[in-house]
This record gives C-alpha cells, structure tokens and sequence, in this order.
C-alpha cells in the first residue's frame, strides 16, 4: 500500500460508498469500476474517480440497466440520454403489460372467474392491435355482410373502430374483455342481425317504425320521465309513435333487447373511453309491457 498512496481498497471503497465489498468486486469483474492500480499482494485499489464512478454505476443500477448497458455508458459505446429512452419505451411497456394484469385481476376476481375463464381473458386481453381489429371485422362482416344499407349508414359502419388505446385503463381492457367475449358469440351475432334487419333502413325507405328508440336518446328520456309519474302510457305511446305499427314498434324494441343494444353500446363507450349515457335497459322494458298491452288492446 505505501508505493500508492491516497489509494484506497475494496473494503475502504465499500465504506465510503456504502456498497458492500462484494458488489464492488462483482461490479469490477465485470469491467464497470475496474481498479486503477494492484497492491505489490494483487489487491485491488480504487482512486477518488473510482467513488465517483460507482456513485453513477449505482444511480444507472438503481434505473435498471444491466451491468452491459452501464459498461458502455462508461466506455463512450453510447450516452446515458440513448439509454434511458430505451428504458423508458422498455418501462412503459412494462406499466402497460401490468395494467392488462391488474384488470384481468380485476374482472376475474368480480366474475369468481375459473380457470379456464381466467385464461381466455388474459389471452383476450394481451391480443395485439391486428388480432383485436381481425375479432371486430369479423363481428361485423357476420352482423352487417349482405344488409341492404343506405351508403351513409354503410359507410359508418366500414369505418367504425373500436379498439383499445396505446395506454388503456383498466376499465377500458375490462370492457375490452368482455366486447370481446359477446361479439365473439354466435347466438349474440344472430340476435343483433336480427335486430339490424328490423330497425335499419333500405336505400330510399323510411327508417323503420320503433329504430329511433334505439338511435334517439330523447326518447329514452322521455320513457324515464313518464315512469316517473304513474299513469296511462298511452300519451307517450301515441307522442312517441304517432300512426305508427306498433306490432312493428314493439318487433323492433324487443329485437334490441334480446341483442343486448344497450350493454353493447357501453361497452363500445368504455373501451374507446368515452362517458356513456346511463343504461336504460330497464327504461326500455317497461315501453316494451306497454306496448305489448297497447298492442294486445
């Protein structure tokens, strides 16, 4: 030691850096804090640039690069601004990945999920953005393939995307899970088709009779409202329909109903994170009883 002085040991460097002396020595084999010069014994020893250096080895370390990464940061191989964006784009990845955990947590623990559910909702919800566009397009070649559309309608429908943001919550991956989960299912697709086939209109026809409950929210409202005052429904019946069918009207509300309309619209809402309307299934079956008792007149 005495032919250098002002060296110090890995023991000395441990304790002025508050490492333990086998980390520095790991840190050392591994070219990150290599000894600027040996004892006359191989010792080691470390100058006051090597405590600098492993204060920095230590913040990169506690960042999360590798020993590789920190060896050349050092070494001039790249920059330390190079590095964090890549663990940046590397962290972000990650809070992603966690979120879709937490929310297939999250729906598995409210549903009492089993194991076999447990997997296909993580499966649903780790899909990529290809495999989730390929669920929708093939929902709505089934629902909407061979409908004579008007070319507004049918151009809505070619353009409507509903998927899952770069950054989802975990409300919009649960609800992506379970719009997933409905529109992959055969007897909802032939329900909502058979809704589609009554309630939307041909090239150069009149919307169909009872479709505006579906597409007019002011009706909703006004269903809610007339509940809310016990009474003879006809008024609203008669408001709302005028000198309309209302075997047709009633086909068309209870059509939408069995499609479950109402909690396919809020899924759709929720995955593309928007502020839904309040769910008016409810609302919507007792216009149905009083139509069916209007009908039945």
């Amino acid at each position: 030691m005495d032919a250098h002085p002002g060296l110090l040991t890995i023991g000395q460097l441990a304790q002025r850096t508050g490492l333990a002396a086998r980390t520095l020595r790991f840190w050392s084999d591994e070219g990150a804090v290599p000894p600027v010069a040996r004892s006359a014994s191989g010792y080691r020893l470390y100058d006051a640039a090597s405590v600098a250096r492993v204060e920095l080895v230590r913040t990169l370390r506690e960042l999360g690069l590798g020993l590789d990464e920190v060896c050349r940061v050092l070494d001039g191989g790249t920059t330390v601004a190079d590095v964090a964006r890549a663990h940046i784009a590397a962290i972000d990845a990650r809070i992603r990945s966690l979120k879709v955990s937490r929310a297939v947590l999250s729906t598995v623990s409210k549903r009492d999920s089993t194991a076999e559910e447990t997997a296909l909702m993580n499966r649903l919800a780790r899909l990529s953005a290809t495999e989730r566009l390929r669920i929708i397009d093939d929902f709505k070649a089934d629902v909407f393939g061979g409908l004579d559309l008007e070319p507004r309608l049918r151009d809505r429908i070619r353009d409507l995307r509903i998927d899952l943001p770069d950054d989802p919550t975990p409300d919009q991956v649960d609800a992506w899970i379970e719009l997933a989960e409905l529109t992959q299912d055969p007897d909802f697709r032939t329900r909502m088709r058979t809704f589609l086939l009554l309630s939307t209109p041909a090239p150069g026809h009149p919307r169909p009779p009872g479709s505006t409950i579906w597409w007019a929210r002011q009706v909703v409202e006004a269903v809610a409202e007339a509940r809310s005052r016990p009474g003879d429904p006809a008024p609203l019946i008669a408001g709302l329909f005028g000198d309309a069918d209302l075997t047709e009207v009633l086909a068309c509300l209870e059509a939408g109903l069995a499609a479950d309309m109402e909690k396919y619209r809020i899924l759709v809402s929720r995955v593309r994170g928007q502020r839904a309307s309040r769910d008016a299934t409810d609302d919507l079956r007792w216009l149905a009883a009083a139509l069916r008792n209007a009908v039945a007149a």
